[in-house]
């Protein structure tokens, strides 16, 4: 370290090609190179600078490193009230509420307001922020019993008197609970926002600070009420979309703008540089009373959810019919079909009272079931077609309407009865959009 300078000091540092920085001395990586000193710029990034490159270092002031300070899981933390719309944030796990251990290189799950604030310190001026963890989990961890807890969380919120829910959650299956969300709080009185990160907060490239400032400032000043996943509109930095709960899904691995509304439009975005929302689709439901809010937060765990390939042998379905699941979801074709080997299955399957969903693997456009015959042959055994409905969502959904009812009739109907955005009468064309025209 430089002589008379402590780590996380806020120092002017003087490079000799001329180059002023401002930033706070970060702790070096065990495994870093001891002559780079790692530095915290005021835009939130991170640089290493070599000391041969260092002219000189004023130290601005020296704070005093208090450590991480953890929230217990299910405490519940309220910040100081300043007027502003309130927004609860519900953390569930994820990149996004991480914090970079610059000893040892390894992320670390921070919970507390003081880090929430250091990290992302712009929301103090959009929210009066409350904090609840309620879980630490990977997103892949995640589980219906689990959506029903940050259903729970989020209904709750609503009940307190917030504008609105943050609900901080890892990439891989938030577009899961964010269909679940939709489903299991009806009339909600504000938006319950799912963001995350793909990039942690230590990386050049993290889009952790946007999405989070977009997120609370949909949950506290948006118009429109729902579940709805916020995150990068594409790689560059300034626009974040935000997606009907029902309606997105994940398409890369890495990108920053991973998630994409399918079979339509996102439903906003946010111009992160002007602090402005900007509606993109005037199919949206208001914000309703809390007095007209109904939790159903309900799901059924004993659901399945699997994908048609070619060759796909018929014991997989009896399987799952011999192990007791109440429902199945297929994700066929195109239109939505299967080899002819399954149908026999199927067949078991539905006259033993467990429904079978049909899907498309396509993911834009829709099911239809009348145009082949494979298809007719399908609607013949009772197959519900899933109409453009993502997979994804239909297996939420059949998880959710099998927790409200067992009975056939009233399952297919309510399948087809469009809840939460999740179904349109008709599939536009145009809403194959994967790399949409964004807004000026």
């Amino acid at each position: 370290m430089i002589s008379g300078v402590r780590e996380f000091d806020e120092v002017r540092m003087y490079l000799r090609d001329g180059t002023v920085l401002n930033g706070v001395v970060l702790p070096r990586p065990g495994v870093g190179d001891p002559n780079v000193v790692v530095l915290k710029l005021d835009n939130g990034y991170n640089v290493g600078i070599h000391v041969s490159n260092i002219e000189r270092v004023e130290v601005l002031r020296h704070v005093e490193s208090k450590g991480a300070v953890s929230i217990p899981i299910g405490q519940f933390v309220s910040g100081a009230l300043t007027g502003l719309p309130r927004v609860r944030l519900v953390a569930t796990g994820g990149t996004i509420m991480s914090k970079v251990d610059y000893r040892t290189g390894a992320v670390y799950p921070s919970f507390s307001l003081e880090d929430l604030y250091a990290m992302y310190p712009e929301i103090k001026g959009v929210a009066d922020i409350e904090m609840l963890n309620l879980m630490a989990i990977f997103s892949e961890d995640m589980t219906p019993k689990r959506w029903s807890e940050i259903a729970e969380a989020a209904y709750k919120a609503f009940i307190d008197g917030v504008s609105g829910v943050v609900v901080l959650h890892g990439t891989d299956t938030m577009h899961y609970t964010a269909a679940a969300l939709s489903f299991a709080i009806r009339n909600p009185a504000g938006p319950i926002a799912l963001v995350g990160s793909q990039r942690s907060s230590d990386r050049p490239s993290s889009d952790a600070f946007e999405n989070m400032l977009a997120a609370v400032l949909i949950a506290a000043r948006a118009p429109f009420a729902g579940s709805f996943v916020v995150m990068h509109a594409s790689t560059n930095d300034g626009l974040i979309a935000i997606h009907r709960g029902t309606r997105v899904r994940k398409m890369h691995t890495s990108r920053r703008d991973t998630f994409v509304s399918i079979n339509d439009k996102p439903m906003a975005y946010v111009d992160i540089n002007k602090f402005e929302i900007k509606i993109n689709n005037s199919n949206y439901q208001g914000r309703a009373r809390i007095d007209d809010m109904v939790l159903m937060n309900r799901f059924d765990d004993r659901v399945a959810f699997v994908k048609f390939y070619p060759g796909m042998g018929p014991e997989i379905i009896h399987f799952l019919v011999d192990r007791g699941y109440h429902g199945i979801v297929i994700e066929g074709t195109g239109f939505g079909h299967v080899r002819e080997e399954l149908l026999d299955p199927i067949r078991r399957a539905v006259e033993l009272g467990i429904p079978v969903v049909i899907t498309s693997q396509t993911i834009f456009g829709r099911v239809n079931l009348n145009v082949y015959r494979r298809g007719v042959e399908l609607l013949k055994l009772g197959v519900i077609p899933a109409e453009d409905m993502l997979p994804e969502v239909a297996f939420v959904k059949l998880s959710w309407v099998l927790a409200q009812t067992r009975d056939m009739n009233e399952v297919r109907r309510l399948m087809l009865t469009p809840i939460a955005g999740e179904l349109n009468p008709r599939s536009d064309v145009g809403t194959y959009i994967i790399s949409p025209e964004l807004p000026h």
